[in-house]
């Protein structure tokens, strides 16, 4: 971006990062859109040449450094508000890799009971399991059962703005006090609240990940994720091991997501806004039982959610609970949907569901899941960018069969 340092006002959020990441080192030729660099590697014309760009952190091997994903990188940055962000091969590459160059086998970390289902078998797969660090998982909701768990050994707490699928939210401050009380660090994952909703760094976090395959990519055809921090060395300690673990991200990949994200600022406030209206609409249908969604007056952290954010959290996500006692009527209820289709993804433009018992927390067993708020009759519903009306009538018909 041009030195702004003459320009008499501070320009907003959503003009400035559009101009972020425009400029790639070591090219003279100023491009409208910086191009895609397929290649593997760069050149380089002698030993002194070699030994200068290896000196300067310069291109060599694209795996180790290349500059759609510095470009994505110095975006998220900005819009995460951290010192330095990494860019990799996706959401849960970027939770690896920071899980296990953080860790160390005799640690502890405390880790939200509500968090997305991969998310808790990495942690209880490979971090506890093979890596032989002390997991204790507990309801955010209490924070005094957070600060119970906390031990000499706590070297992380670990959590979700907003958890996937039940919508519980996390209070980011005291979180962040009781973790640093501990000498520990507080890793949030953004992904369903994006940094347009809110910036977790800005309240404490010490690192931010997000899968950027989802709202921020916007658009379902990219996979990425991405960890951004307040303390730039820890970013360099996990693009380390990142390397060594084959987690990088690609540059056509991360230049698909810089297309997304130009367009971000366009898309997350309409879809924020139509979860909402369609919240709101779907607590009135009688076949529902509970819906969860951020801006609700029933939402049991409704003053969290105004306090966290003026206005309260945005967020493009919801869930409901139907009759979980007949299957064959939530079939029937996806087949008459028009508009919403069955997706084991989430944050494109046009609206989707999934199953959370059969796609994103399949091997969680049952009596944790249940105790998580997920029964067989929740349907998680990431909003898109249609007309908020036209959703509503939809959902409605496609109600009746029950």
């Amino acid at each position: 971006m041009r030195d702004s340092s003459n320009n008499p006002e501070t320009f907003s959020r959503d003009t400035e990062y559009l101009y972020k990441g425009d400029r790639i080192e070591g090219m003279s030729l100023k491009p409208e859109v910086i191009p895609c660099f397929l290649t593997t590697a760069f050149n380089m014309d002698n030993l002194d040449d070699v030994n200068r760009v290896y000196a300067e952190h310069g291109y060599t091997y694209i795996r180790t450094r290349n500059p759609n994903r510095d470009a994505l990188a110095e975006v998220v940055s900005f819009l995460e508000g951290g010192a330095k962000s990494d860019i990799f091969s996706s959401g849960m590459g970027a939770i690896t890799s920071t899980l296990t160059t953080l860790l160390r086998p005799g640690d502890q970390i405390i880790c939200n009971r509500y968090i997305y289902g991969e998310t808790f078998n990495v942690i209880d797969e490979v971090i506890r399991e093979r890596m032989g660090i002390e997991v204790a998982s507990v309801s955010f909701e209490d924070l005094d059962e957070v600060r119970q768990a906390v031990t000499e050994k706590t070297r992380m707490i670990y959590t979700e703005v907003v958890s996937n699928p039940t919508m519980r939210i996390a209070d980011i401050r005291t979180l962040a006090d009781i973790a640093h009380s501990a000498g520990a660090l507080l890793v949030v994952d953004n992904t369903f609240t994006t940094p347009f909703a809110i910036k977790p760094l800005d309240l404490g976090a010490d690192v931010v990940i997000n899968s950027l395959t989802k709202f921020l990519n916007g658009h379902s055809d990219a996979v990425g994720g991405s960890i951004t921090a307040r303390d730039a060395e820890l970013v360099d300690k996990i693009h380390h091991i990142s390397m060594l673990l084959g987690t990088p991200g690609d540059p056509f990949s991360s230049w698909l997501i810089l297309r997304g994200l130009h367009t971000a600022a366009l898309r997350l406030p309409r879809q924020i806004e139509t979860a909402a209206k369609l919240a709101r609409a779907l607590e009135k249908e009688p076949c529902i039982s509970g819906v969860n969604h951020t801006s609700l007056e029933s939402h049991p952290q409704r003053e969290l959610s105004q306090s966290l954010v003026p206005g309260g959290l945005g967020c493009p996500m919801l869930s409901i609970y139907l009759p979980e006692d007949d299957m064959e009527k939530i079939s029937q209820f996806m087949d008459r949907l028009h508009f919403a289709r069955y997706a084991p993804t989430l944050g494109g433009i046009r609206t989707s569901m999934s199953h959370p018992v059969t796609s994103s927390h399949p091997n969680v067993p049952d009596d944790i899941r249940r105790a998580m708020g997920i029964t067989p009759g929740m349907i998680r519903i990431s909003v898109g960018t249609e007309d908020a009306d036209d959703l509503i009538r939809d959902f409605h018909q496609a109600l009746q069969v029950f």
